[in-house]
């Protein structure tokens, strides 16, 4: 029997969070070098992962298949293609620099000796969501996925519950009740658009008799198994309400504000870099590969969300006064992007899709984590409360300029390559939808620049004098992170090389071909 790496890379993570919860109160130190250690084996793991997958191998790779509930069909079966590596490589790759970052975000209180934080409990949750998410992505049985994707709801609501920003204006007792608010909302939200989900799966299962999403494929490419039309429409409607809300996809998104904001910088990241891509991973694994026709039907609607996502999130990023809201519908915005290039069914704006989820999540890190180290200094979210913070912390001035020019898409940097590929992808098929779509970008030079200028240039306010530049744990958070957006911003050709057959695969479960391009005869 093969070595089960895949389990291997959920089990070590979900393993280690029961650890990590289980050292005693009084050695919280212990705790977080443990639960780096153990985020970092991960790491090792997901590197193997993507070192022995194979690009022209078969779809799904590693593949490990075993009974669970045999009276239902339920199997524990895993399997994954390039885009599920790609998106294990990228949670693995950052939760190491979001332990890094959160070193300090759980430590007890200095100011209530009755207010204890517990830390350990803090990473362990984070570990148990990495567990979730990497499982997500490898799971090829429709009701395991199911079972993660809600069951990683719980570890996430009390991380932005539990464990809140303290740059919150106003009382103790006003920001308690802003986290519950927020935690409750982005609960609510994920649990409706699980329940109808569930509903969907049900129906899944009854037209088709087992949950295993490879089984399924090859029934309907070999004629076995028909679903009338209808009732793929209405089943599709089902998964693709549930992954818009984790996606976010407007009008669903009105949680993510709220949930980044009140979370630790940390905490958030973890919300919308990696959380948040198993919503838009899932519409290429499931809506695209077990609902093909209704995928196409639904096309037109869902580019025409994904628009009102971009420019929408844009709009209200430009006018934000808070920063980690500001990125929040930023995000949002550049989840239109995924999701339009998801649907424009065209082997660019896949794959441009896929690169951006993965940097995406990078690029936000980088950009949210630097913005943790500069609110955690100054105590504020307000935008108003900095400026000419270059001339006393320059290095931090400078790696928040560069995590917002990859926010922007900056030629040369990793997300303007899978932005280009995303509008190419787009104009090919819809080109009206294409051109609107670039407003984003304009909207994006906006409101990051103009951020920058009001946080770090101009005269230095009083309040911001003495911050300290960043530290060393600090550097060795944001330092790899911008040295991986340039790095895959000049050569994305391993990532690439590993989403490009993955993404074919997708084109042909929907019956899709590029657009061949139009050229006028010469007279």
């Amino acid at each position: 029997m093969s070595f089960p790496l895949l389990t291997a890379t959920a089990a070590v993570p979900a393993v280690g969070a029961i650890l990590t919860a289980a050292v005693p109160a009084a050695r919280r130190t212990a705790a977080k070098w443990f639960a780096l250690l153990v985020s970092l084996v991960t790491l090792v793991l997901a590197a193997v992962v993507f070192v022995r997958f194979e690009p022209g191998g078969d779809r799904y790779q590693l593949v490990e298949s075993h009974s669970w509930i045999k009276d239902f069909g339920v199997r524990y079966e895993l399997g994954v293609d390039g885009i599920g590596v790609a998106l294990i490589a990228l949670t693995a790759l950052l939760i190491p620099f979001i332990v890094l970052a959160g070193w300090h975000d759980a430590d007890p209180l200095e100011t209530s000796s009755t207010r204890w934080r517990p830390t350990q409990g803090f990473f362990a949750l984070i570990l148990m969501v990495e567990a979730m998410v990497i499982l997500s992505f490898e799971a090829t049985d429709v009701f395991l996925f199911y079972i993660l994707f809600e069951a990683m709801l719980i570890p996430m609501y009390f991380l932005i519950g539990g464990f809140g920003d303290r740059a919150h204006a106003g009382s103790d007792e006003n920001a308690a009740a802003q986290r519950s608010y927020a935690a409750v909302k982005f609960l609510l939200y994920n649990l409706v658009g699980g329940l109808i989900m569930l509903a969907a799966v049900i129906g899944l299962y009854v037209v088709a008799g087992n949950f295993s999403l490879t089984e399924i494929a090859e029934a309907r490419a070999n004629g076995s198994l028909e679903m009338a039309t209808g009732t793929e429409r209405w089943l599709f409607l089902g998964f693709f309400f549930a992954f818009a809300v984790k996606a976010p996809l407007w009008p669903l998104h009105t949680w993510l504000p709220n949930a980044m904001g009140e979370a630790t910088a940390p905490v958030a990241v973890l919300i919308t870099a990696v959380v948040d891509k198993v919503g838009t991973f899932a519409m290429l694994r499931f809506c695209l590969g077990l609902f093909p026709e209704a995928s196409k039907w639904a096309t037109p609607v869902i580019i025409a969300l994904a628009l009102i996502s971009i420019v929408y999130g844009a709009l209200l990023a430009v006018g934000q006064r808070d920063i980690k809201r500001l990125v929040a519908y930023a995000s949002i915005s550049h989840f239109g992007f995924i999701i339009m290039g998801i649907f424009a069914m065209t082997s660019q704006g896949q794959s441009g899709a896929t690169l951006y989820m993965v940097n995406h999540g990078i690029s936000t890190a980088a950009l949210m984590l630097v913005a943790g180290f500069l609110i955690s200094r100054r105590g504020s979210r307000l935008i108003a409360d900095y400026g000419g913070v270059q001339k006393v912390a320059p290095v931090l001035a400078g790696t928040f300029l560069i995590g917002g020019l990859a926010t922007l898409s900056l030629p040369g940097l990793a997300p303007f390559v899978s932005e280009f590929l995303v509008l190419v992808g787009t104009f090919a098929r819809y080109p009206v939808a294409g051109i609107i779509a670039t407003t984003g970008i304009v909207l994006a030079a906006l409101y990051v620049l103009v951020l920058y200028q009001r946080t770090m240039t101009g005269p230095v306010k009083e309040e911001v004098r003495e911050l300290p530049d960043l530290r060393a744990r600090e550097l060795a958070v944001v330092v790899p992170l911008i040295a991986v957006l340039i790095f895959l911003g000049v050569f994305p050709k391993p990532l690439t090389d590993v989403v490009n057959p993955a993404v074919q695969h997708t084109m042909s479960d929907v019956q899709q071909k590029d657009p061949s391009p139009e050229v006028e005869a010469a007279k």
